[in-house]
């Protein structure tokens, strides 16, 4: 938010306290005292306005008082932002009414061009309980009010960086579950590769370590480009390969638009594993992988479809050993980042072709 924005998000604020108090002692006093409407009107609001000006301004430097000692001898006490607690504000708030019912008669005063004995209220009983009630009873709601949705409000924000957090922490370790079964997977192939094909060993020596380099850099941030995540496909696509030579065959389509699109690493990857090891390699003939990006209205549609075995019996949410990983790992990491607002489906195409279909959408900004 600008910072403009927010001082004047501030101020409506605080006048949604003043303005209701400053309005009701102006009708008090001009039902129960002599003067005029237009001078009450400039003596409670210059009275109002300044006892609120002195609440505020030490609600925020006590604040930070509590909370440069929070980082120290009182670490719970760091916690409390901008409302420093009852046994400091109590004695603030007495020392504020006081402080500012002078200096805010003493600015009425200015205004009106009249000066007016400032002790004058306190002596008429008459006018001072008949006032000073309804409007002290009105200032302890309006305040109350207005920190009970704060506070609720600042309860809020924790609850959404708690959860973020929980997310966060959820992701890293789907990665980490993500990262040993792929190599584990490679390592295996590779051991048969060392004795039979050396050449194509060292290819794919080449290739994983390729993998390994670019899936380093994607777990340092929490997304990447788009096109960074299709560059991974490709280097783990040409890692395959080596091993299975022309029974694979990989199209990816990233239409140039949608390249600078951000997306959480590690996508689609295990989408393209679970393609292979469940559709491709069961088959003898092998298979086709595509991988493709389009845009339907205001999200971001990535399928992953291969023309392998076609979709098995077994269990679809990686519950059980050996069987989708990958298609539990997108669930899952889906359902941590976006909630409801993205969805994953696993199908059997309709073209005849055979094979299945991953098939990701995302929430993408209207401006993208």
């Amino acid at each position: 938010m600008h910072p403009y924005t927010k001082a004047l998000a501030w101020l409506w604020r605080e006048l949604r306290i003043a303005i209701p108090i400053g309005a009701l002692s102006t009708l008090l006093f001009s039902t129960l005292a002599e003067n005029s409407l237009v001078s009450n009107l400039k003596y409670s609001f210059s009275i109002t306005l300044c006892i609120q000006a002195l609440i505020e301004s030490g609600r925020y430097g006590l604040a930070a008082l509590v909370k440069r000692r929070g980082d120290g001898e009182h670490p719970q006490a760091g916690a409390q932002r901008v409302w420093p607690g009852w046994p400091l504000m109590a004695p603030w708030l007495v020392f504020s009414v006081i402080v500012g019912y002078f200096a805010g008669h003493a600015l009425g005063d200015r205004l009106t061009g009249v000066h007016r004995d400032a002790f004058a209220f306190f002596r008429n009983t008459d006018v001072l309980l008949p006032a000073f009630g309804p409007t002290f009873a009105l200032s302890i709601g309006c305040t109350w009010f207005f920190y009970t949705r704060g506070r609720l409000a600042a309860m809020e924000a924790r609850t959404q960086t708690a959860l973020r957090t929980a997310a966060e922490n959820q992701l890293r370790l789907l990665v980490s579950q993500l990262e040993p079964h792929m190599l584990f997977n490679t390592l295996a192939n590779l051991r048969v590769l060392i004795g039979s094909d050396p050449p194509r060993a060292q290819a794919m020596l080449d290739h994983l370590n390729a993998f390994l380099r670019a899936t380093l850099d994607a777990s340092r941030s929490d997304s990447h480009a788009l096109s960074a995540e299709f560059a991974r496909i490709r280097d783990y696509l040409d890692l395959m390969q080596v091993r299975m030579g022309a029974r694979l065959s990989a199209t990816l389509d990233l239409p140039e638009a949608f390249a600078a699109l951000p997306v959480p690493p590690l996508l689609l990857q295990p989408l393209v594993e679970n393609a292979l090891k469940h559709g491709l390699e069961p088959s003898v003939a092998g298979g086709q992988i595509e991988v493709c990006a389009r845009r339907e209205g205001d999200a971001l549609i990535l399928s992953v479809r291969d023309t392998g075995a076609g979709l098995a019996d077994e269990p679809m949410d990686g519950s059980q050993p050996g069987t989708h990983f990958g298609v539990r790992q997108v669930r899952e990491r889906l359902a941590a980042l976006y909630g409801d607002a993205a969805q994953f489906e696993l199908t059997s195409p309709t073209d005849g072709r055979g094979g299945a279909l991953a098939t990701v959408r995302l929430p993408i900004a209207p401006a993208c």
